[in-house]
């Protein structure tokens, strides 16, 4: 029987402790899948190619089109309410991708990182599809957010502040002035998408701050730096955010 084993490699905490821990309990000629949406920022890039090295595989882009040019295509801002980036950019492309693989293999085994201590979260499930079988790992394993970190920790691997898009309407304000004192470039963009579609990537109402990129801004150049601004730490002391994760 033709067999396809597939790691869904975001590049966050849990799936980076998975393929590192699955590579050295149940060795076999893995692919290392990653969707992109082209607005990670550079440290998030550079950990999937260091990764890749540390496997001795490269991660495979999985590519459904960028988060700008979805922007501008529909001249819309992803929200709360519209969750669109993720299922276009990441959910619908792996999708895709698995059904193209079934045509080849008889069996594939998609590795997803749910951990036993989130047992209400469901993983994208692909088992619709001919030939495709979920397994979780961690869960088998029982391993929670602890177990995971301190792996990591053991193996010494770090994972970047920001796994997930540079401009994302989960954001906390601590992170949106991150990205304006660390990439005032890919601020200024958010801001300019702000004006070109009329929306805003904020809730207006979610807090006593400006709504609109502009605006936000304008309030961090007078000198205000919101609370948790480059202090998103886990319970180890290390940056984390809330990765869209595959």
């Amino acid at each position: 029987m033709t067999e396809l084993h597939v790691v869904a490699l975001s590049g966050g905490k849990d799936s980076t402790a998975l393929a590192l821990r699955l590579a050295e309990t149940a060795p076999r000629d893995y692919t290392y899948v990653c969707t992109p949406t082209g607005d990670e920022l550079p440290e998030m890039f550079a950990h999937w190619r260091q990764l890749g090295e540390r496997l001795g595989k490269a991660i495979t882009p999985v590519v459904g089109g960028t988060l700008d040019g979805l922007i501008e295509k529909q001249n819309a801002l992803p929200n709360w309410r519209q969750r669109w980036c993720t299922r276009m950019l990441k959910i619908e492309p792996y999708r895709a991708w698995l059904m193209q693989q079934s045509e080849k293999y008889e069996r594939i085994v998609s590795y997803v990182g749910l951990r036993a201590d989130e047992e209400g979260r469901a993983g994208g499930m692909y088992d619709d599809i001919p030939g495709v079988e979920m397994r979780f790992p961690f869960r088998e394993w029982g391993w929670g957010l602890q177990d995971v970190w301190k792996y990591l920790i053991q193996k010494d691997v770090t994972i970047p502040a920001r796994t997930d898009c540079a401009r994302c309407f989960y954001q906390t304000l601590g992170q949106w002035w991150d990205l304006w004192k660390q990439h005032p470039d890919l601020y200024a963009e958010a801001e300019a998408q702000e004006k070109t579609t009329g929306h805003t990537f904020r809730s207006p109402g979610r807090d006593t701050w400006p709504a609109a990129l502009k605006e936000l801004r304008e309030r961090f150049e007078t000198g205000y730096v919101p609370r948790g601004a480059e202090l998103n730490m886990d319970l180890f002391g290390r940056s984390q955010c809330r990765a869209c994760s595959m």
